[in-house]
């Protein structure tokens, strides 16, 4: 009889399966379109059955959204290893830039897939999906910043405000990067944002 799994390998799995499933989610919906991808199509991209996707997932909707909470949870897990005496400002960028800009050397987005990306976000039945990817984004770095901070997330309300000022400015980084007339590199965009929060956001 095979050994049980420990709890902490088995929780890795799921994580492991909940990103594969989400990943491959967006990869054919920005590639292909929303009308054009289905719930088969997406676990035979991710290799799996289809009851396993319905067992993480409602929709594909909610498997693309839930790349969003994913990358906030390893954003609030970057802010927690970062120096303790670094200020939270620089700590946040670092943090923010470790998961949203792509490495350094790699080959800028196509334009395809730019436009495929600008598609898929302004789905209808996505928008629901993605407020409530932002919430439960939101909680995970409240709590990181809260211990960062030594504030409390029941009763101050610095680490929410905080938490939802970087959601803000992330987004707000990725849609100018969307949008802008040619390519620019979003690490650029994210540190323009985080600085100029950083300094109380001063009129230009």
């Amino acid at each position: 009889m095979a050994p049980a799994e420990e709890p902490g390998l088995r929780e890795r799995k799921k994580r492991e399966t909940r990103v594969a499933l989400s990943q491959a989610a967006i990869r054919l919906c920005v590639l292909h379109g929303w009308p054009n991808v289905t719930v088969d199509r997406i676990a035979a991209e991710a290799n799996v059955s289809v009851r396993t996707f319905r067992n993480y997932f409602s929709g594909k909707a909610e498997a693309i959204a839930a790349s969003h909470v994913e990358r906030m949870h390893r954003v609030a897990d970057e802010l927690l290893a970062r120096p303790a005496g670094e200020p939270l400002w620089d700590a946040l960028l670092h943090a923010v830039l470790s998961q949203f800009a792509p490495p350094e050397g790699a080959a800028p987005q196509e334009e395809r897939w730019r436009e495929g990306v600008r598609l898929m976000l302004a789905e209808p039945a996505l928008a629901g999906e993605i407020v409530k990817a932002n919430a439960a984004a939101q909680q995970e770095l409240v709590a990181a910043v809260a211990r960062r901070t030594g504030t409390d997330p029941e009763r101050d309300v610095y680490p929410k405000l905080v938490a939802a000022v970087v959601a803000a400015g992330s987004a707000t980084a990725v849609e100018h990067g969307l949008r802008a007339p040619e390519p620019v590199p979003l690490g650029a965009v994210l540190t323009e944002v985080f600085d100029r929060l950083a300094a109380g956001l001063p009129v230009p």
